[in-house]
């Protein structure tokens, strides 16, 4: 069968996956046409396979800390997680500081420690106590950061929830991590489900709704899409390649969440994985969206329109004309990321499509 290609994103990826070595160079290579299901067991194995897991402690992180949790306007800083006031001075009580000198490493006031940010105990089975010999899930680094002792304390085990503002208790026992870094808690989240399946399930270390058809927290998707990628997840992400063997993806593409679990569409930093809308228009709809049997094509004119859907390989696998909105049974595609095309006379717009 011919094989219609008319999407230039599709020759792009290929420049974009030379680029992003890690995932395509070696064993367990990612194939970036998959989502959903597929795309997270893809992404599960390729960074399960690659950690140096028996070897790194959690005493490790605390040197790692003062090399990749840099302050990027002092060294002489580490950026604590939660924290929102750049002011080195503190007295007892103070925990919002942003920023510590990084040799105050400890267990008093005024310093800072390890946060577990998926909650040791709220792992099922928990990861147990935590000794600086100790390897594997409790000394994960991608889930270690440095906080205020007393700002880790705060929020002990309480699951991640809504907020505004700086980090704290919301809700009915619930935590904020606050305006600067639930971006880098949503993303930790998915790392760490990714990588440990079921026993580091979203909902046990956060509240609200799932994403339809997937167990995805819709706040953690809205969190990655709304806090983009900062300069220190970055740097985490570079320098625990080297010493922990893998990388966190949604550090290095928020996108990846949108293909596996879609909700709030996140920015992809690759530019391959996504396709924009080629005229922002509110004159047509799909929902559900994810679908699994049946998805309904809205328009809010009736001039005639021509429906064309393609896969990811740019292969045509429906289309029609239609004058109304209709609803379309899609049983018979298989589960992944479709393209949808909505053709009138004086426009085209192009939509993303999961079926599940």
């Amino acid at each position: 069968m011919k094989h219609i290609y008319i999407f230039s994103f599709l020759f792009l990826s290929v420049i974009g996956y030379a680029q992003q070595a890690y995932y395509t160079n070696g064993q367990n290579n990612v194939d970036f046409t998959l989502s959903g299901e597929a795309m997270y067991s893809a992404l599960q194995i390729k960074i399960s396979n690659n950690t140096n897991t028996n070897t790194y402690t959690y005493g490790d992180i605390r040197d790692d800390f003062k090399i990749m949790d840099l302050d990027p306007t002092n060294s002489n800083n580490v950026l604590l997680l939660y924290g929102s006031v750049d002011n080195l001075s503190c007295t007892s009580g103070q925990t919002d500081r942003r920023i510590r000198d990084k040799d105050d490493f400890g267990g008093g006031n005024c310093e800072y420690n390890r946060e577990h940010i998926f909650a040791r105990s709220n792992a099922n089975p928990g990861m147990g106590s935590a000794s600086n010999s100790f390897t594997g899930i409790v000394a994960d680094p991608h889930n270690l950061r440095p906080t205020d002792v007393q700002r880790n304390g705060n929020r002990g085990s309480k699951k991640f929830a809504d907020g505004s503002g700086s980090s704290g208790d919301v809700g009915s026992g619930n935590w904020y991590p606050g305006d600067e870094w639930k971006g880098d808690v949503a993303r930790a989240m998915m790392y760490m489900y990714v990588r440990y399946g079921d026993r580091c399930l979203p909902s046990l270390n956060g509240s609200g709704p799932t994403e339809p058809f997937t167990d995805m927290l819709q706040i953690y998707l809205q969190w990655n899409a709304e806090d983009p990628v900062s300069d220190v997840e970055n740097n985490r992400n570079n320098h625990l390649e080297g010493v922990y063997g893998n990388r966190n993806p949604f550090v290095d593409n928020p996108y990846l969440a949108t293909v596996i679990w879609g909700g709030t569409e996140a920015e992809d930093i690759w530019g391959i994985l996504s396709v924009e809308d080629e005229e922002q228009d509110s004159l047509f709809s799909l929902s559900p969206n994810p679908a699994s049997d049946i998805v309904n094509i809205e328009l809010s004119n009736n001039t005639e329109t021509r429906i064309e859907i393609y896969d990811v390989l740019g292969k045509r696998v429906f289309i029609r004309k239609i004058n109304e909105s209709m609803s379309l049974n899609i049983s018979s595609l298989k589960s992944g990321l479709y393209i949808v095309k909505f053709i009138q006379e004086d426009r085209t717009v192009t939509k993303k499509l999961i079926k599940s």
